[in-house]
């Protein structure tokens, strides 16, 4: 294992190799739940971090006699999850993933989540300080991308936090050239594809409201949308909401989506939807990565949000994006149930 890649394992174990959203908007939950089998014929060609945070938590409990628990932990790092790059400079962080998976041969999934304002001064505040600097960033961001196999998640919550009111009206009109810009610039990479992230069916209900925010964001020249990133909505209900949206952004050419099911296998937590998305007990992982979805518009289920990363400090959580084995360990165990 290089220097490099050993490097990026620490920072991951400490804190993770970002902030992940907060992503506000859960409902309670539904009667159908999804129970795919995590770790079980998973099919996606992504990088797969051999030294991640899961991966080093399961060697390390093995050496403490807790062999039951890191077999179990496997469940999360045998799969391929996305690297969130933090701090004012992305390239180093996102080194070792484009070596690794070129390496490979197969395709680096990144989440560019550093929009000026970000997630409202909520769990994961912070950003770029101003437009200049996202600016910059996105660029270092693409450069760190290269030549390499690709898939970008642009900026989770940032358009639906602007179509709910949360980021201030001063600040839109900015955020929706920012990222129509990186949209631009990502693309530029010959092998990335960019998804444009849009929430999650519980947050704006009603997907007619996001079409002209996504059109000012650059959605026509995305290769789609996301959605359900570090949500618990079901795969079912995200599938029909991504149809509707996509009927609704038919002017723009026919969009394609991804959903991030890492955490949605016993769907969203019943209660307070205003807390109910930040470190929710009783949740499982949901169906592993995989290109096989079924759905001619869904071109992959994802891990997004890195499983056994805080949403922030609720329930006993470390901050937001911040390593909780335990948590990690739920998952994993509510999946094999």
């Amino acid at each position: 294992m290089s220097r490099l890649v050993r490097t990026v394992a620490a920072l991951l174990l400490l804190g993770g190799l970002g902030v992940t959203a907060g992503c506000s908007g859960d409902s309670a939950a539904k009667a159908s739940v999804d129970r795919s089998p995590a770790g079980s014929g998973a099919v996606a060609p992504f990088w797969v971090d051999p030294a991640g945070p899961a991966a080093w938590q399961a060697d390390e409990w093995r050496r403490q006699g807790r062999d039951r628990d890191a077999t179990t932990l496997q469940r999360i790092a045998r799969q391929p999850v996305a690297v969130w790059p933090a701090g004012d400079d992305p390239y180093p962080m996102m080194q070792a993933a484009t070596a690794g998976a070129s390496a490979q041969g197969s395709t680096a999934l990144f989440v560019a989540y550093n929009i000026p304002h970000r997630d409202c001064g909520q769990h994961s505040a912070g950003g770029a300080v101003d437009a200049a600097a996202y600016e910059r960033w996105v660029d270092r961001f693409a450069a760190a991308v290269g030549m390499a196999r690709a898939w970008v998640i642009l900026e989770p919550d940032a358009v639906a936090h602007s179509v709910d009111g949360c980021t201030p009206p001063q600040f839109r009109d900015e955020r929706y050239r920012l990222l129509s810009d990186a949209v631009v610039r990502l693309k530029q990479q010959p092998y990335t594809k960019v998804y444009l992230d849009a929430g999650n069916p519980a947050w704006i209900t009603d997907a007619a409201r996001l079409a002209q925010p996504l059109a000012q964001a650059g959605i026509a020249r995305a290769d789609g949308f996301a959605l359900n990133v570090s949500n618990f909505q079901t795969t079912a209900d995200t599938v029909a909401y991504g149809h509707r949206l996509v009927k609704q952004l038919q002017g723009l050419g026919t969009k394609h989506f991804v959903i991030d099911t890492s955490r949605n296998g016993n769907g969203p937590l019943a209660g307070d939807r205003g807390t109910a998305w930040c470190n929710p007990p009783g949740r499982a992982l949901g169906t592993p990565p995989t290109l096989h979805t079924g759905d001619p518009l869904v071109d992959a289920y994802l891990w997004i949000k890195r499983p056994g990363e805080s949403d922030g400090t609720c329930r006993g959580g470390p901050a937001a994006g911040k390593w909780w084995p335990e948590y990690a360990l739920d998952l994993a165990r509510g999946a094999a149930r």
